[in-house]
């Protein structure tokens, strides 16, 4: 038998305006522990988020990315596959939990097969392709924050930049769920010419803002959104709400990827006024910029 650990964090997509472009890496962790058996079949054993709700076989999305994988690097599928998944990312609350899974399955098919690899490259290709986009596929396989991109081919990239250390995201989830399908599916089409203009400029300035002046004024102005946010408040009125009460206060909230959690950025200067605005219904955690991304170990190295 073969068995690698890979670990993967939670990520929080758009940041605001960076629509399907901008990621981050959060300190909030997935384990997923893969083994190659002689014994035919899979079985997949789930602890924490998703315990008793997902599929336990060859629907789970890690033994499907696993697949894929093998797939795509023209590898014998294996007879056998256990997989025990220790999961701490809340799903369907736009933190990024199925590109962890996505990521976890191919990285752990990539460590397990023999012969030729997938490249870094390839693997970001293969989790953009089963993910649909690369803005959380980025910040999970690399960490810190990310710009991600497609070209004409339709071939993935990604730069890596380091957030100042002054900034602390915190999440605020919900107990209440919202598919991605869902609320992708209340886009318009077209957007105003002023309004993709006025992200654009925001995006730009959030960078900045991000990694090297985390000022709570500027990071306020630099989280403002014209193009995703307000068409999705009819699905997750709570979590529009909750934005509008943190901004109204200087704090500057948004959105994590299609919702319904809230992702703040916090400095020493707004850390004590998230808190009084925040209900019974949500849960509060500080977390920090995870540096690296996905982890992958063998158990006889840890």
């Amino acid at each position: 038998m073969r068995t690698v650990q890979i670990r993967v964090p939670a990520t929080s997509a758009n940041l605001g305006p960076g629509f399907d472009a901008l990621g981050l890496a959060l300190s909030l962790y997935d384990d997923v522990e893969a083994t190659l058996t002689d014994e035919p079949g899979t079985r997949v054993v789930v602890e924490g988020e998703g315990a008793g709700e997902v599929d336990l076989g060859e629907g789970h999305l890690v033994v499907k990315a696993m697949r894929a994988a093998f797939d795509r690097m023209g590898a014998a599928q294996p007879d056998g596959i256990l997989l025990r998944c220790r999961n701490r990312i809340p799903h369907a609350r736009g933190l990024g939990s199925s590109s962890a899974a996505v990521c976890a399955g191919i990285l752990a098919a990539r460590a397990l097969a023999e012969g030729e690899q997938l490249s870094d490259g390839a693997v970001f290709a293969l989790a953009t392709e089963m993910e649909g986009h690369p803005d959380n596929v980025a910040p999970c396989l690399a960490g810190g924050l990310t710009v991600a991109w497609s070209d004409h081919t339709g071939a993935p990239h990604m730069v890596k930049l380091v957030p100042d250390e002054r900034i602390r995201p915190v999440v605020v989830v919900p107990s209440t769920r919202l598919a991605t399908e869902t609320a992708r599916g209340l886009l318009p089409k077209d957007v105003p010419h002023k309004d993709a203009s006025f992200n654009a400029g925001r995006a730009a300035l959030l960078i900045a803002a991000l990694t090297q002046r985390p000022e709570p004024g500027l990071l306020l102005a630099a989280t403002e959104d014209r193009l995703h946010q307000h068409y999705r408040a009819p699905a997750m009125q709570a979590t529009a709400h909750l934005v509008e009460r943190l901004r109204a206060v200087g704090v500057p909230a948004v959105v994590s990827g299609a919702g319904p959690t809230v992702l703040a950025f916090s400095t020493s200067d707004t850390q004590d006024l998230i808190a009084p605005e925040v209900g019974n219904d949500w849960h509060i955690q500080q977390m920090d910029v995870d540096p690296i991304g996905a982890d992958v170990q063998f158990p006889e190295t840890r």
